[in-house]
């Protein structure tokens, strides 16, 4: 198989820096011929998570206490540090040339004449075939882990901003940590996930909720979903939750063409505005467009819900550097917050939303960076 190349269209989610595999194992192509790969996500579950943030916090006691005990030293013999220099400038010296350059030692190069195991362990990673299977035989197959420790997920690995749905991405991670961190605040209720991609946050949510409605739109993403909805179903049936996965474009209405295979029926629109308290959406702000449609969408379905409902969205910070500024800026994110203030202030209807920031201190159940992401609390309350 040729080899992955990335061209400046292209999109990629850094989640899998953090996946410590050798290589990304591809499994199948899909229906517009996109490389489809399969990664397996461990849950860190309680025991690892404290485990993690004691051993961080003995870290830290220890480098606190070598500080201090350095600057005690110091402070006593101050010929102590003049020792140590001294002896770190002879090793520098060492190193110099005549002319007092830093002499580098480089790893020889590789040639192609070269017997490969001889070459340098830096090869080019490509990706390999193991099945292509219909939803079907996904379901038949033995799973490599059939444990409560593991999500597996089909995505690609890198797209066009149009296919951004298909891959993971941390806002994804960080909603499903508040979930599993607060499970019996979600335990046995009814939830739509808006944009649900590759359904991980769903699939997470499933294994609390008693029934999860993943959306997304377009055809061969939410066949992506639905396989992956059966890979995880240990998870899932464990716990009697049902994850059903349906097409909702937020610039239209529920999709009730029967032809389609991700179609509305009239219970399953009666089943959402009756049972629903709760809306999920991970880091589905990155276009103008789609944000604004997205709260449309939300103060749609919410004024129609029988119940009162409590929205999570998690957004992340990308700075980028515009022509138009000639700075860089965070215009998706500035929209973000925008909307969500004129979200709060809509006065036409009957509720009034309230939003929160929620701090990312709980626990971490995945292993990725939570740099520059955030986690927003929307409450609902009716007008008076």
């Amino acid at each position: 198989m040729e080899e992955i190349t990335f061209t400046r269209d292209t999109v990629l989610s850094d989640i899998h820096l953090h996946i410590p595999h050798k290589r990304h194992l591809m499994v199948r192509l899909n229906a517009v011929g996109q490389p489809v790969f399969q990664t397996q996500f461990k849950i860190l579950w309680e025991n690892n998570v404290l485990d993690a943030a004691s051993s961080y916090q003995e870290s830290e006691q220890e480098k606190n206490k070598d500080s201090k005990k350095t600057q005690e030293l110091g402070s006593e013999d101050g010929s102590l540090f003049t020792k140590h220099k001294k002896t770190h400038m002879q090793v520098i010296e060492v190193l110099l040339d005549d002319d007092g350059d830093l002499e580098v030692e480089r790893r020889p190069q590789s040639h192609s004449g070269k017997d490969e195991s001889q070459t340098c362990s830096r090869n080019v990673v490509c990706p390999t075939i193991l099945t292509i299977g219909s939803i079907e035989q996904t379901e038949e197959e033995e799973p490599v882990y059939s444990t409560r420790d593991v999500v597996k997920i089909e995505h690609t690995m890198a797209t066009t901003l149009e296919d951004v749905g298909k891959q993971i991405w941390r806002g994804a991670f960080v909603l499903a940590d508040y979930i599993l961190w607060q499970r019996d605040i979600f335990r046995g209720c009814t939830v739509l996930e808006l944009g649900a991609g590759t359904g991980f946050t769903s699939i997470i949510m499933a294994t609390v909720a008693k029934t999860v409605y993943c959306t997304d739109v377009g055809e061969d993403l939410l066949e992506m979903c639905e396989r992956n909805v059966v890979l995880n179903r240990c998870l899932t049936d464990a716990t009697g939750g049902q994850v059903k996965v349906k097409e909702l474009d937020w610039l239209n209405q529920f999709c009730k063409d029967t032809e389609a295979s991700y179609s509305w029926t009239e219970d399953d629109i009666a089943d959402l505005y009756d049972q629903t308290t709760v809306i999920l959406a991970a880091d589905v702000f990155y276009d103008e467009v789609l944000t604004n449609a997205l709260f449309e969408t939300l103060s749609r379905i919410t004024h129609n819900l029988s119940n009162r409902c409590t929205i999570y969205l998690s957004v992340e910070r990308r700075f980028n550097f515009t022509i138009r500024h000639m700075d860089i800026t965070c215009d998706a994110y500035n929209h973000f917050r925008n909307c969500l203030n004129s979200f709060e202030n809509d006065s036409n209807g009957k509720l009034k939303w309230t939003a929160m920031e929620i701090e990312p201190v709980f626990p971490q159940f995945f292993s990725y960076e939570r740099e520059h992401l955030e986690l927003w609390k929307i409450i609902s309350a009716p007008l008076t």
